[in-house]
C-alpha cells in the first residue's frame, strides 16, 4: 500500500485502512474475543483506538455488516455481534437448502455466486426467494455477478447417457442439451431484467468445460461453498413417445454440504481451495459458451 498524507497519523505512524480495521475486527469475531449478541463499541471508541478518523470506521462496520456479521446496525447505539446465519448443519437436498443460503448471499451489496453444475435446474427455483425479496424491496444488492461453469455440448458426457450406449443422433444428449441451454437462457434472463426493474449491475456469464463434473458446487461471496455429488442411477424417461433408457442423476435431490468461512479453519480452507479451483478451471480449460 502506498502510504499518503491521508493515511497517516498525528504521531507518523501508517493509520489503518478501514479494509484493515475490518479485518482486525473479523478475528476478534472469529476467535471468540467478540461473542454473538455483543455489542460493539462506539464509533468514537474504535476511532480512539485505532488512530483513525469516524468515517474509517464506518466503513469498515458497513464492510461488517456486508458480511452478516453485524446486528441491529442503525445510527441510535452501537450494533451487536451476529448470530450465525442458519447452516446446513445436517445435509438437505439441493432443492431444499440452496435457496435459503442464496437468500443469504443476496442480502450483501455486492453478490458473486460461481457455480460447477450439469444444468440450472436447482439454480432456477433456488433463486426465486432472493429474486422476490427484491422485488418487495426487502433486500436491493448494488452488483450481482454470476458465473457459471456447464460441460460442452462438443464432449460425451459420462451422464446422461443410453444404457445401450450412444449412436449417430443420441436423443439423451439432446435432451440434456436443450435442457442446458432453456435453464441457462431463464436464469439469464430472470436475473438480467433487474437491470431496468430495480437499477442493478448485473453480469451473468457462462463458460463450457471439456469434461462431465461429478459434483457440483456452489460458491457464495467468496465465503461460502456448497457441494453435493452427482448420484448416477438408472431410470426410464418418455419423451415424445419414445422411452429413453439412461443413466443419469437427480441434481434437485443431491445432499448439499455447506462449508463456511466463519465455522473455523477446516471450512475456510475448504472454501478458498474450492474457489481456486474454479477460477482455475475459468481463466484456463473452459471455453467461451452460446446457449443455443
Amino acid at each position: 500500500m502506498v502510504v499518503t498524507q491521508e493515511n497517516v497519523a498525528v504521531n507518523g505512524s501508517r493509520r489503518l485502512t478501514p479494509e484493515e480495521i475490518a479485518d482486525t475486527l473479523r478475528e476478534r469475531i472469529r476467535v471468540g474475543e467478540l461473542k454473538a449478541g455483543d455489542r460493539l463499541p462506539t464509533q468514537a471508541e474504535l476511532a480512539e483506538e485505532f488512530g483513525v478518523e469516524r468515517g474509517a470506521v464506518r466503513q469498515a462496520l458497513r464492510s461488517l455488516q456486508a458480511d452478516g456479521l453485524l446486528s441491529n446496525v442503525s445510527k441510535g447505539s452501537p450494533p451487536r455481534i451476529a448470530e450465525p446465519a442458519p447452516a446446513l448443519d445436517e445435509p438437505q437436498p439441493t432443492m431444499v437448502g440452496l435457496g435459503p443460503r442464496l437468500a443469504e448471499a443476496f442480502s450483501a451489496p455486492r453478490v458473486r455466486v460461481d457455480a460447477v453444475c450439469l444444468t440450472a435446474e436447482s439454480l432456477i427455483p433456488a433463486l426465486g426467494e432472493p429474486l422476490r425479496q427484491i422485488h418487495e424491496g426487502r433486500i436491493h444488492p448494488e452488483t450481482i455477478d454470476v458465473r457459471i461453469l456447464l460441460p460442452s455440448r462438443d464432449i460425451d458426457l459420462a451422464f446422461p447417457v443410453p444404457v445401450e450406449g450412444r449412436g449417430d443422433d443420441d436423443p439423451v444428449h439432446q435432451r440434456w442439451l436443450a435442457m442446458r441451454n432453456a435453464q441457462g437462457q431463464v436464469l439469464q434472463y430472470n436475473l438480467q431484467a433487474l437491470r431496468s426493474t430495480h437499477d442493478i449491475d448485473v453480469h451473468v456469464t457462462f463458460r463450457a468445460l471439456p469434461f462431465t463434473p461429478p459434483v457440483k458446487l456452489y460458491l457464495l461471496n467468496g465465503a461460502e461453498a456448497l457441494f453435493a455429488y452427482y448420484m448416477v442411477t438408472r431410470r426410464e424417461e418418455s419423451t415424445d413417445g419414445v422411452t429413453l433408457d439412461m443413466y443419469d442423476v437427480l441434481g434437485s435431490k443431491s445432499l448439499l454440504f455447506s462449508f463456511e468461512n466463519r465455522r473455523g479453519p477446516r471450512d475456510e480452507a475448504f472454501v478458498e481451495q474450492s474457489q481456486k479451483w474454479f477460477d482455475a478451471l475459468w481463466e484456463t480449460i473452459s471455453t467461451d459458451l452460446t446457449l443455443s
